[in-house]
């Protein structure tokens, strides 16, 4: 019994270590090398590097204690790198980009409690517009899910948690990308 009771403080440490909120990170978000370099062949020339990204709207910070959630500045990071990785992005601010990219985080679904395999899914909506006029030029709500198996992180319900966010994030913008590519402004 009291070899039981010295486990106990080591189990109540382990089990408050695997609820710790774990934020999402930018660069597992943003496009790959491989789909930018496919991309790339296809962005019409009055999208090379004139796409600006505004402030982006939504988002949460993640809980310390539970969880996993994404921050507007993830998602913007995430976003710029993307446009930068196709060439839609100026390598420079100045001179202005003739193209402003609006978004805003308008749903992360996650589960409650996360269990085995955890599937999250994402809605942003998208609005590019020409900084001259203001002319809207695209304008979507892109909704996708993806997931993460329970072998991706065994321990941690908030890493797999983390992990199909920036899955499900990485997909969403993989498909603004190629909308956009789509398009003769």
């Amino acid at each position: 019994m009291p070899r039981l009771a010295s486990l106990f403080p080591v189990a109540a440490l382990a089990l408050l270590l695997a609820g710790c909120g774990t934020p999402s990170q930018p660069l597992p978000m943003t496009v790959s090398a491989a789909d930018a370099l496919q991309i790339r062949g296809w962005v019409p020339d009055a999208f090379k590097g004139q796409v600006e990204v505004a402030p982006i709207l939504g988002g949460q910070e993640t809980g310390r204690w539970w969880g996993s959630k994404v921050s507007a500045a993830t998602l913007q990071q995430a976003l710029e790198e993307s446009l930068y990785a196709v060439g839609m992005k100026p390598p420079a601010p100045q001179p202005a980009p003739r193209f402003e990219l609006k978004a805003e985080l308008v749903q992360l679904e996650q589960p409650l409690v996360p269990a085995m395999g955890v599937s999250v899914g994402v809605a942003v909506r998208y609005t590019l517009a020409d900084r001259a006029g203001g002319r809207v030029v695209y304008q979507r709500l892109i909704a996708n899910q993806e997931e993460a198996r329970l072998g991706e992180a065994v321990l941690s319900p908030p890493e797999r948690l983390r992990i199909a966010n920036e899955r499900a994030l990485r997909a969403n913008i993989n498909l603004l990308l190629r909308d956009l590519v789509t398009l003769r402004p």
